[in-house]
């Protein structure tokens, strides 16, 4: 028996409210341990602020599970082998270290990607990995032992450095994964009411759960943001996403609308949103190569950085992202609630991506002059 609608909006009003109270907590720490943020060239922010608020985000995510486990019914399945889920809460606790140490001080690039490692061997070892890994409109291959572990390590680390480049605007991050999660948890229903997903996976939690933290969360951070979700934040929302992805996309082989897309949505939507700063990056990238100037150097060419030449203000820019990540989530939960329309999805996709990159592409549209 699967847990009711009310028993999961339970779970999540448990995070949302638990990271809320939480968060006064972390910006307290951050004062006393040093991690505040300093306004630069790079940022938009105006002022010092703390950044330690992934740490409120993880503590709503454990009293989630805690809920899950002693609170409420229905979640018997999921804790009766409770390694997966175990697995993940340890994972978890893991990854958001990794970005708590990399937000007291800077962490070198190879001890960051060892510290992913580490938390993604976790979820490997016990039991979260990929098995079916989906091409889309050619199938699935049946991943080996080995090649399983290894493809689950590059889907967390690719996961958690979406969730991380999107983190540039108050609100950004968390609203975009917030309406991801939401979107996850509405397909992971759809395959419930098919007998297509079994009620020990642990995905449907993981996913109401990182709901209820965004929005737990959001009132803080969101403009002018009173604190940061930090590193830690972000790669604790992008292992989560992961988790929650591969429990159902990369552990079936029944065909259901939609699977493709929302197995790599919360890669999808980072990158569709994003697209246009991606782009404009690898062009910085090759032009500061032929001006041999440093790689690091800092500018404003990104796509928030776009909105507010345009005339958005910080918390329209925010809106106008998040509009574009449930219009693009609304576009891929269409075919899987009617059950048609399977080819068009990636065909509207591609024409919002269209859409999004020629409205702010640098060069075709200028910015208004004051």
């Amino acid at each position: 028996m699967t847990p009711s609608l009310w028993v999961y909006g339970a779970v999540g009003a448990v995070a949302a409210v638990v990271t809320w109270l939480l968060v006064p907590l972390t910006q307290r720490l951050a004062a006393r341990v040093g991690a505040v943020v300093a306004p630069d060239e790079r940022r938009v922010h105006q002022w010092p602020t703390p950044t330690l608020g992934g740490a409120a985000m993880l503590g709503g995510f454990i009293a989630a599970v805690a809920a899950a486990r002693w609170l409420v019914d229905g979640f018997d399945a999921v804790f009766d082998s409770p390694r997966e889920i175990l697995g993940i809460v340890i994972a978890a606790v893991v990854i958001y270290g990794v970005g708590f140490i990399d937000d007291l001080r800077d962490v070198s690039a190879p001890a960051k990607i060892a510290g992913l490692v580490l938390a993604s061997s976790v979820l490997s070892i016990t039991g979260v990995s990929l098995v079916y890994f989906r091409i889309p409109f050619a199938g699935f291959w049946v991943l080996t032992p080995d090649l399983s572990a290894l493809v689950t390590v590059l889907w967390v680390i690719g996961m958690a450095n979406a969730v991380n480049l999107i983190d540039g605007l108050d609100g950004l991050a968390g609203g975009i994964v917030g309406i991801a999660a939401l979107a996850f948890f509405v397909y992971t229903q759809q395959l419930e009411g098919h007998d297509l997903l079994r009620p020990a996976n642990p995905a449907p939690l993981v996913a109401v759960a990182v709901t209820g933290v965004c929005l737990g969360f959001l009132p803080h951070n969101f403009h002018p943001a009173r604190t940061f979700m930090g590193d830690g934040g972000a790669l604790l929302l992008g292992l989560l996403m992961a988790a929650a992805t591969i429990s159902v996309g990369g552990r079936t082989r029944d065909p259901f609308s939609g699977q493709t897309f929302f197995f790599f949505a919360p890669l999808v939507i980072p990158l569709f949103v994003l697209g246009v700063p991606i782009i404009d990056t690898v062009f910085a990238i090759v032009r500061r190569a032929r001006k041999r100037s440093g790689l690091a150097t800092a500018d404003k060419g990104h796509l928030h950085h776009r909105l507010m030449e345009m005339g958005h203000g910080q918390r329209r820019s925010v809106a106008i992202l998040w509009g574009w990540t449930a219009l693009l989530s609304a576009t891929a939960l269409y075919p899987t609630i009617t059950g048609l329309g399977d080819s068009l999805v990636l065909l509207g996709l591609g024409a919002l991506a269209l859409a999004l990159f020629t409205w702010f592409h640098p060069g075709l549209r200028r910015p208004p002059k004051a």
